[in-house]
């Protein structure tokens, strides 16, 4: 009997934290710190981005912003997509908290310099270079949760993770909200928001000290079991040299296959955040200057209530997948995309119901849609390629969506307009209602070792 299986057989009738110890809670808390701030980064750059190009682009380049805005956002995705997939490579072969420690330092460093770019090719360099050390630490943080949290509570754990995420969202939109309002640096007040991003590197201090290796990803090592899906005991068989786990990821049919929907699944939900949830902040100010309401009060304030959303459902996710099942889970999420992703710009009443909608709509399109992955990769992959699987699809969409906010432009203006062309872009949700009913029901069942 493997070690997931005999935690399974704990009295059914204990409550889900049952067995958490100080340990379990202090690498929640250590992996959150460092989530908490990948969400302020992600959500500052969307925020600060027009500011900035405001200030740094030449005369002859700000003829044209909404192609440079999306040029910044698309080699961010890109470094993000290529960091994670590299970041998590290397934490299935040097270990999930040297990884995360190396990660969050990094992505500390460069967006505390994005603060002093003084061109459009320093802000793309930076955001790159930003996006490679971003992307690295997610996989790493969830794996680390997922194999060293006990079974039963482990979905709710990586849900806790995951509200990380929109937590450093709405820290962003506080702070955003705070500098449109008191302009401390006039038209530069942008660059102290990420000159505020580089506060991170003091994690580090903590998580050198505060957490431990995975002791799962450990013994996997150690009993040289290499292969990316259990077989029926519950593990992975041994094998005496190690394969590179990126193509050992894609050498077994099963784990091919996997990987292959859930990239899909992936690439759904990270492109209908770039290419709709990530146009209601311009949109909710273009329905604020209808309504003869001042510029930049309105926007913030979506921001931060869509992302108090996404937190609402990153907390509760665990708990709903395991209610559900992870197939049912999947489904209503991208049910709950679209129908919300339709509401909020098919929109034309008022500014105080709307905030409803983002509420709503932050829930689904960035809570719900994220923390499936969170949850549920974790459990269709064994501890030598589990951070490798996961940052492929979590990371992978992103090397596949990162054209779209470049052409972002040129999308709205085919359309006709930001609502036509989001609702056109919304589609990409229906992705979800498809692939999950292909996938392995894992609910219930013990962490692959």
């Amino acid at each position: 009997m493997s070690s997931g299986e005999a935690l399974l057989r704990e009295d059914a009738d204990a409550p889900w934290h049952a067995g958490l110890t100080r340990r379990h809670w202090r690498i929640l808390w250590g992996s959150y710190l460092g989530w908490i701030f990948d969400g302020y980064e992600a959500v500052a750059l969307v925020y600060a981005l027009r500011p900035a190009l405001n200030t740094i682009l030449t005369p002859e380049q700000a003829q044209a912003p909404a192609y440079y805005v999306g040029l910044a956002i698309g080699i961010t995705l890109l470094g993000w997509g290529l960091g994670g997939l590299i970041g998590g490579i290397a934490a299935d072969y040097i270990g999930r908290k040297r990884m995360m420690m190396l990660s969050i330092l990094g992505y500390a460093i460069f967006t505390g310099m994005t603060a002093f770019a003084e061109s459009f090719t320093q802000l793309a360099v930076l955001r790159f270079i930003t996006g490679l050390a971003i992307g690295s630490e997610w996989s790493t943080g969830i794996a680390l949760v997922a194999e060293t949290w006990p079974n039963r509570a482990r979905p709710k754990g990586c849900g806790f993770l995951q509200s990380g995420f929109g937590g450093g969202a709405v820290l962003a939109a506080i702070v955003w909200a705070v500098l449109a309002a008191t302009n401390p640096l006039g038209e530069q007040s942008w660059r102290i928001l990420f000159a505020l991003g580089a506060l991170p590197a003091f994690v580090c201090l903590y998580l050198r000290r505060a957490l431990d290796e995975s002791e799962q990803w450990l013994q996997a090592l150690k009993a040289q079991r290499w292969s990316a899906t259990a077989d029926d005991s519950g593990q992975a068989p041994r094998g005496a040299q190690r394969p590179f786990t990126l193509a050992e990821i894609f050498r077994e049919p099963e784990s091919r296959r996997r990987v292959l929907l859930a990239t899909a699944m992936s690439f759904a939900t990270t492109v209908g955040w770039w290419a709709v949830s990530s146009w209601l902040p311009a949109y909710t100010e273009g329905l604020a200057k209808a309504a003869g309401e001042p510029a930049n009060v309105w926007g913030p304030r979506m921001g931060i209530i869509y992302n108090l959303g996404a937190i609402t459902a990153y907390v509760i996710s665990g708990f709903v997948a395991d209610a559900l099942g992870r197939r049912a889970f999947l489904v209503v999420t991208y049910i709950g995309c679209i129908a919300t992703s339709l509401a909020c710009y098919l929109w034309s009443g008022g500014l105080v119901p709307f905030m409803g909608l983002a509420f709503l709509n932050g829930f689904f399109t960035l809570g719900f849609a994220f923390s499936w992955m969170a949850i549920y990769l974790v459990e269709l992959f064994t501890p030598a390629v589990r951070a490798t699987a996961a940052s492929f699809v979590f990371n992978g969409a992103r090397l596949i969506a990162w054209i779209f906010p470049i052409i972002a432009g040129q999308i709205v203006t085919s359309f006709g307009g930001v609502a036509a062309a989001a609702l056109a872009m919304s589609s990409v949700y229906g992705i979800g209602l498809i692939v999950p009913w292909f996938m392995p029901e894992t609910t219930g069942k013990p962490l692959p070792e």
